[in-house]
């Protein structure tokens, strides 16, 4: 029985001239292939990106001024809570009223691949909770990058963006959820 190409047309018994391509198709992707299996099996110290979940270093102050600089705007916290302040993170220090709490807070929330300060993402399914009136804009720099994002306690997913970062923001109402966190 002789085979046909798509076309319909009869397609010759054998090419010879395609098997040694072939052949060298198939050595190259033999190589390829354990090229990146040796890759693979380099102990993770030997790795160059951290994974998800790495802490990332932030920004040092190498004498320049370039330390991590962010300015907190909080309203409808209520009395001695409102206000704006300013924080400097290593070492801390600023109007903030826990700096190294403060700097703490976002250290820990601040992970390889992730923003530590982003939205929550579109879509997500959150509580119908309402956590208050409070609102909060962080902007300046953190880990060399530029920060500008606000914060609210409409839902449920913005009570919890809200008191991950506890105590740059202030702890509000009761519960777990705004226990200052150390």
């Amino acid at each position: 029985m002789s085979q046909v190409n798509r076309r319909g047309a009869p397609r010759p018994a054998s090419r010879p001239a395609a098997r040694p391509v072939l052949r060298r198709l198939v050595a190259g992707a033999a190589a390829s292939v354990a090229a990146v299996a040796s890759l693979s099996a380099a102990p993770p110290a030997a790795s160059a990106a951290p994974s998800a979940g790495t802490p990332v270093p932030s920004a040092r102050d190498g004498g320049r001024g370039d330390r991590d600089h962010l300015t907190v705007t909080v309203r409808g916290a209520g009395r001695g809570v409102d206000g704006t302040f300013e924080l400097y993170c290593r070492p801390g220090g600023g109007s903030h009223p826990d700096p190294d709490g403060a700097c703490g807070a976002v250290e820990r929330n601040t992970l390889w691949g992730r923003d530590v300060f982003a939205p929550v993402p579109e879509g997500s399914v959150c509580t119908m909770q309402y956590g208050g009136s409070a609102t909060a804009r962080v902007t300046g720099t953190w880990a060399g990058r530029p920060v500008d994002a606000t914060y609210d306690r409409s839902d449920g997913c913005e009570i919890d963006r809200w008191d991950r970062l506890v105590p740059l923001l202030p702890g509000i109402g009761s519960g777990a959820g705004s226990a200052q966190r150390r």
